[in-house]
C-alpha cells in the first residue's frame, strides 16, 4: 500500500450501517491500513517503532537538550511507539491472529519487542524507573516519567491479545515483564489522570498472579474518585477536556472489570455509575457526521475520545447505558473524519496536527508516535463479532429526527460539572461547545486557544489567532493588549448561557481592578447569538472580536446592512472541496466589520480568513456609551444563501436602565421569529465557578 494512500470504504454496507456504511470488516481493514503505514517504516524485524516527523522544534526528542535528557527522551519515544501502536495491533490480533505487516508477523513482532523493551540488559530496553532516575541524577525522588503512561497502554494490549502474546511467553519471560511493570506501578506518578495508569498496571499484575501493594492501589483509586465533578466528568488538572472521556472513562471501567468488582466493589460501583452518567449526554458531543470538535490539549489524539463508548461497555450491563446503533455510528464517523483525508498523513502516519501538519496545537510532551493514542478507538474490535455493538443497525439519533421533521431546532446539553454547554444544530449538522472553568497564564496563548475561546465548532477547528472567537482589549493609554485568560461559569437560565471572562486575570489583583466582560449567549439555528456586557474600570479601550477561522480556497466576501446592523458573509469551500459559508453580524455600538486574512493559523487550510468586529470606549466613566456588545456568528455547510432573517434575526432590543445603554438591569430581545429573550446579569455575582 502506498504510504500516501488514504483509507476508503470498499463495498459499504448501508443496510446495517445506513449512516456511514462501516461494519466490523471495514474497521478491521481500517486498523490494517493504519498499521501498514506504521510498519512501512519498520525496516527490519529488529527495528523499533520510530516514525518520521515533520516537526522538530516543539516535539521530543529535542536535539538541543542535554545528553542525559536525550537519553531519557529516546527511551520514552521507543516506548510510545511500541505501546501506542499496540492499541491498534492488539485488538486486530483478536480478529486476525495471523496478520502480517511488511512481511512480519504482527503477533511475533510485538511479542519480541515488548519483552526486549522490558529487559534491562537489552539495548532496546525503554528504561526501568530506577535506570531513568539514575540518568536524572536521582535529583527528584517523586519524579514521574512518560514510561508510566505507556505501561498502561501496554497492559491493555496484553490483556486484549492475551491468547496470542502474553500466554506465549515462558514463565521466566513473564517475570521479566512483570518486574518492569511493577517498578512503574509503585513509582511516583502525576496527580491527575496518570494515577489510573498505575492502577491498571497493578490490576493487570494482580490478575496474573503477581503481588501488588494494595495500600498504593487504594490511595490512587480514592484520589480518582475524588476528582469527580458530576455529569460523568472528572477534573483533570485545572481545566476540563477530553481526558475525562479517553482516560477516566476508559481506564476506570477497565479497572472495575480487572480488579475493582472483586476487590473494591464500593469504588467500582461509583466508577460504573459515573460512566453510565456520561453516556446520557456523551453522544451530544459529536456532530451529525460523528465529527470530533477540536478542543483542549492533546488534539493529536483526535478520535480517541469516542473510546469512552467502549469504556462504558466494559462495566456490568454496559449495553444498557449505551445506544449501540448510535455509538457505532459516532465511532465510525469520528474515525472516518480523519483517516479518509490525505492531509491527515505524513509519510503514511498521522501528522502532528488535527488534519494537516499544524504546529500551533502541538505540545512539548508529544513525539511523532504520540498520535497513535487515537488507536484507542479500535478497542471495539476486541468485542466479538456477534456483540450488539456490531450487529445493531446504525442510528442517526437526534439528527434523524431533524431530517424527518425538517425543523431547525437546536438541542442544548448543559453540563455544570465541567462547565460545558453543547448545542447540536439541525440546520447545519454542526455541534458547538461553549466552555468555562478555564484559567491560564495571561501569556499562554496556546493554552487559551485550546480552552479559552468563546465557542468551539465541530466543522471549524480553532484558528491560532487571538481575535478569532475571542475578545481582545487594547488599552488606549498604555497600548497594552489583553486577551481573556480566565472564564468563569455561571450557568444557563431560560435558554441563555452566562459566563464571565477576565482579561489578564491574576490572584495578585482584586477582581474589580481587572477588565472583564459578562457573557450571555444563546443558540440560533445556524450558530450562536451574543449579548455581552462590558465590565471596564478604565478607558479609553479598543475592543475586537472575531469569527471562527474560515479556510480560504477561493472565497467570496459579501457585505450587507440592515438598519444599524452589518454583516459579512464568507462563501467558499474547504480543502476537500466541500461548500462552506460563514456570516458574522454585529449590532449597535460596534463600529466596523472587516475581513482579515491569515497564513498557517488554520488546522484545515494553509490560507484562512476571519471576520473581525471593532469598537472603542472613549471616556472614563461614561454611561452614555453602550455597555452591550451584540453579535452573532452563523455557518452553513451548503451553498444556499443565508436569508435576511437568518443574517439579521433581531427585531428589537430594550434596556431597562435609566440611560438605555445596558449598564444595569434586564435587556429584552425580540427576534423576528417572535422569540423573546431576557438577558439578566444581576444574579451572576454570587455564583461564579472556576
Amino acid at each position: 500500500m502506498p504510504m500516501s494512500a488514504v483509507y476508503s470504504i470498499e463495498n459499504p454496507d448501508f443496510t446495517l450501517s445506513p449512516c456511514t456504511g462501516m461494519t466490523r470488516k471495514h474497521w478491521i481493514l481500517a486498523a490494517k491500513h493504519l498499521l501498514s503505514g506504521i510498519f512501512s517504516h519498520i525496516k527490519t524485524f529488529e527495528s523499533p517503532v520510530i516514525m518520521p516527523r515533520a516537526e522538530t522544534n516543539v516535539t521530543y526528542p529535542h536535539a538541543s537538550a542535554s545528553e542525559s535528557v536525550q537519553k531519557l527522551e529516546a527511551c520514552a519515544e521507543r516506548f510510545e511507539g511500541l505501546a501506542r501502536s499496540f492499541f491498534i495491533a492488539a485488538p486486530l490480533l483478536t480478529c486476525e491472529p495471523d496478520v502480517t505487516m511488511n512481511g512480519y508477523s504482527v503477533a511475533g513482532y510485538y511479542k519480541s519487542h515488548i519483552l526486549r523493551a522490558c529487559t534491562p540488559s537489552d539495548p532496546l530496553c525503554v528504561g526501568t524507573y530506577s535506570y531513568l532516575q539514575a540518568i536524572s541524577g536521582n535529583a527528584d525522588p517523586f519524579r514521574p516519567y512518560q514510561q508510566t503512561v505507556e505501561t498502561c497502554a501496554l497492559v491493555i494490549g496484553l490483556e486484549i491479545s492475551k491468547e496470542y502474546i502474553w500466554n506465549q511467553y515462558t514463565r521466566e519471560e513473564k517475570d521479566v515483564i512483570a518486574a518492569f511493570l511493577s517498578e512503574y506501578a509503585s513509582a511516583p506518578t502525576v496527580p491527575q489522570n496518570w494515577r489510573l495508569f498505575n492502577m491498571l498496571v497493578m490490576a493487570f499484575l494482580a490478575k496474573n498472579g503477581y503481588p501488588i501493594d494494595e495500600a498504593v492501589m487504594y490511595d490512587h483509586a480514592a484520589a480518582i474518585l475524588n476528582y469527580y465533578v458530576g455529569d460523568g466528568w472528572y477534573r483533570d488538572g485545572q481545566s476540563f477536556d477530553y481526558y475525562s472521556c479517553w482516560a477516566f472513562n476508559v481506564y476506570a471501567p477497565l479497572w472495575c472489570q480487572w480488579y475493582g468488582y472483586e476487590h473494591a466493589p464500593d469504588i467500582a460501583s461509583q466508577y460504573e455509575e459515573h460512566v453510565r452518567t456520561l453516556m446520557k449526554s456523551f453522544p451530544a458531543m459529536f456532530d451529525r457526521d460523528g465529527f470530533v470538535t477540536m478542543w483542549g490539549r492533546s488534539c493529536v489524539y483526535r478520535c480517541a475520545v469516542a473510546s469512552a463508548f467502549e469504556g462504558a461497555l466494559s462495566v456490568r450491563g454496559g449495553e444498557e447505558s449505551v445506544d449501540l446503533g448510535l455509538a457505532r455510528k459516532i465511532c465510525s464517523g469520528a474515525l472516518l473524519q480523519f483517516i479518509t483525508r490525505e492531509d491527515f498523513y505524513y509519510k503514511g502516519i498521522p501528522t502532528m496536527g488535527f488534519y494537516r501538519q499544524f504546529s500551533p496545537l502541538v505540545q512539548g510532551y508529544s513525539c511523532a508516535e504520540s498520535p497513535f493514542w487515537l488507536g484507542k478507538i479500535f478497542l471495539c474490535l476486541a468485542l466479538p463479532q456477534n456483540h450488539p455493538f456490531w450487529t445493531t443497525r446504525e442510528k442517526f439519533g437526534f439528527w434523524r429526527r431533524a431530517a424527518v421533521s425538517g425543523k431547525l431546532e437546536v438541542k442544548t446539553t448543559v453540563l455544570s460539572g465541567p462547565g460545558l454547554c453543547i448545542t447540536n444544530h439541525r440546520a447545519n449538522g454542526t455541534t458547538l461547545f461553549r466552555t468555562a472553568k478555564v484559567l491560564k497564564q495571561p501569556d499562554d496563548g496556546h493554552g487559551i486557544w485550546n480552552y479559552g475561546k468563546l465557542c468551539y465548532a465541530s466543522k471549524y477547528p480553532w484558528e491560532a489567532v487571538d481575535e478569532s472567537q475571542q475578545y481582545v482589549l487594547t488599552d488606549g493609554t498604555t497600548g497594552k493588549r489583553e486577551v481573556a485568560n480566565a472564564t468563569f461559569w455561571h450557568g444557563e437560565k431560560d435558554g441563555v448561557l452566562y459566563r464571565r471572562q477576565f482579561f489578564s486575570f491574576s490572584l495578585q489583583k482584586e477582581m474589580h481592578w481587572m477588565q472583564a466582560i459578562n457573557l450571555a449567549d444563546f443558540a440560533v439555528p445556524y450558530g450562536i447569538f451574543r449579548v455581552d456586557r462590558l465590565r471596564l474600570f478604565r478607558s479609553p479601550v479598543a475592543i475586537t472580536l472575531g469569527s471562527f477561522g474560515f479556510p480560504d480556497n477561493g472565497t467570496e466576501v459579501i457585505q450587507k446592512r440592515e438598519g444599524d446592523a452589518q454583516a459579512v458573509i464568507l462563501k467558499g469551500s474547504d480543502s476537500l472541496g466541500n461548500a462552506k459559508q460563514l456570516a458574522m453580524t454585529v449590532y449597535g455600538s460596534w463600529d466596523s466589520l472587516e475581513t482579515c486574512s491569515s497564513e498557517d493559523t488554520n488546522p484545515e487550510s494553509p490560507h484562512s480568513l476571519y471576520v473581525l468586529a471593532r469598537t472603542s470606549r472613549h471616556r472614563q466613566y461614561d454611561s452614555t456609551e453602550s455597555y452591550l456588545l451584540v453579535s452573532q456568528v452563523i455557518t452553513k455547510e451548503s451553498p444556499e444563501d443565508f436569508t435576511d432573517e437568518e443574517l439579521f434575526p433581531l427585531a428589537d432590543l430594550q434596556c431597562e436602565d435609566h440611560m438605555k445603554t445596558g449598564g444595569y438591569g434586564c435587556v429584552t430581545l425580540t427576534l423576528k421569529t417572535g422569540v423573546v429573550k431576557k438577558i439578566d446579569f444581576s444574579k451572576m455575582e454570587g455564583l461564579l465557578q472556576l
